[in-house]
């Protein structure tokens, strides 16, 4: 691989003005949407392979979002293109204002292992309906799916405008010495800061959609079952942990961890059978590097004796079972770090309010949760929590909404996309003001007089009398 001959000949095509015909813009998403409908056997083959990941989870969360968003792009494209016509205002007059959404122009995006297929495509739909040129570098870690990528991009896409590179540090890194018009990277925060660094070098902007904690706060007044069974979607039923809006840790009173616990522990044998390591409904741990880390975690002195439900493990098939931690001290290594995986701790606290000064300690995690029927609760959570985004008694479902923007904020990331947030990420809005020959006003040019002093302080001051009275002499 060449970077730099790969950034070159994208420069060339991008400076052609080929990308930025809504004709060839519309060729592409389109040809993405028949790689993701001629290929579906394919990709979750190659999911699977990598994750061991259910067909039925990689075709909702993976091709499915991602044929959705391709759609939508399809549908709204000229109405994204458009220019937006704004006010001008009475120093500009005559005049009329609006917003033109230009591409950036040749734009990195690096992705991540874990939704390797829709974290690769997601941001290129993006990218291309806003009418850039693109190189995507898939995950090495998910081996299988960043050959299928570079297969069915390389087969269907205009190459010349849109290219895959695949490979491991080595290949990274010499993309990032390359000088982009914007990179888009997903993954967790510290290679995000070796992102930002060599961005900065070029004064590229960067979007890094990273992860965090992401908590879930649970009220006693609630529907326990329909808050279990959904607390497990988003927390096992996604990769099985693996996913950076998963819950992280659950926050609730002493009083409801009976009810909470029992309800897990029903609706976990309910999903996953007796023995969950040989469910077909779970993903399995990434690596070993990976399952090592987890375990690591488990097997902190502190929180050995801590596990209330699960804990076992297969390291030769990568696999660990749903498992549940009580009480774990704060200064343990799995409250000191992203788990990302398939342990969920339990904290207890006296009151539910208290767990908004809980999380409020803590760096912004990507997402927040909260099950209650408590409305002067919600509102206070919505008020006080600060993170990439909250859902009310659900999780993980606020990425599934083209109208909310997904992305972090502080250790999070920073950065949004999904629908025309990914448009606009990877557009950048261009003022344009149009005047004619018409209403030229002396007084804005030299010699500069009191006459002209006292015309000009009551224009931009909106003092229409100061204005008539300066006009006739006053």
């Amino acid at each position: 691989m060449d970077a730099e001959a790969i950034v070159k000949e994208l420069r060339g095509t991008y400076g052609s003005g080929k990308t930025k015909s809504y004709e060839w813009r519309v060729s592409q998403l389109k040809a993405l949407l028949k790689i993701a409908e001629n290929h579906e056997k394919e990709i979750t083959d190659a999911l699977y392979s990598d994750l061991s990941k259910p067909e039925l989870e990689a075709f909702i969360h993976e091709v499915s979002m991602m044929k959705t968003a391709c759609k939508l792009a399809l549908k709204e494209l000229k109405r994204w293109m458009k220019p937006e016509k704004v006010k001008a205002s009475l120093t500009s007059f005559p005049s009329s204002a609006e917003i033109v959404p230009e591409p950036l122009g040749v734009v990195l995006v690096i992705s991540a292992w874990n939704y390797p297929f829709l974290l690769s495509l997601d941001p290129v739909i993006g990218a291309i309906a806003a009418g850039n040129a693109v190189v995507l570098k898939p995950s090495e870690i998910a081996p299988a799916t960043s050959s299928v990528l570079a297969k069915l991009l390389g087969q269907y896409m205009d190459v010349s405008a849109i290219r895959v590179v695949e490979g491991a540090v080595p290949e990274t890194t010499a993309l990032l010495e390359q000088k982009w018009d914007k990179i888009f990277y997903t993954g967790n925060g510290k290679v995000g800061r070796i992102v930002l660094a060599a961005a900065a070098k070029h004064l590229t902007p960067v979007v890094l959609e990273l992860g965090g904690k992401s908590p879930v706060v649970v009220d006693s007044n609630i529907d326990y079952k329909i808050a279990v069974r959904r607390i497990i979607a988003g927390k096992w039923g996604c990769n099985n942990g693996q996913a950076c809006i998963s819950p992280d840790y659950i926050i609730t009173t002493k009083e409801s961890v009976p009810k909470l616990l029992d309800a897990m522990k029903q609706e976990l044998e309910k999903f996953y059978g007796k023995d969950p390591l040989k469910s077909g409904d779970l993903s399995r741990i990434v690596n070993a590097n990976h399952f090592q880390r987890l375990s690591k975690l488990l097997d902190d002195n502190k929180v050995v004796d801590k596990v209330v439900h699960g804990g076992q493990r297969d390291e030769n098939n990568l696999k660990i079972s749903p498992t549940i931690l009580l009480d774990v001290p704060e200064d343990s290594l799995i409250m000191k770090e992203e788990i990302f995986g398939p342990l969920l701790p339990i904290i207890t606290v006296n009151k539910v309010e208290d767990s908004i000064q809980f999380i409020k300690a803590r760096e912004k995690p990507l997402a927040a949760y909260l099950f209650t029927s408590n409305k002067k609760l919600e509102e206070e959570f919505v008020m006080n929590i600060s993170a990439g985004g909250l859902l009310i008694n659900d999780t993980t479902l606020q990425v599934a909404l083209s109208t909310l923007p997904f992305g972090g904020v502080g250790e999070s990331g920073m950065g949004s996309c999904h629908g025309k947030f990914s448009f606009d990420t990877f557009s950048h809005k261009k003022a344009v003001l149009r005047r004619s020959f018409a209403g030229d006003v002396p007084a804005r040019y030299p010699p500069y007089t009191a006459g002209k002093a006292r015309f000009l302080k009551a224009l931009l001051n909106g003092d229409i009398i100061g204005l008539i009275r300066a006009l006739i002499g006053w």
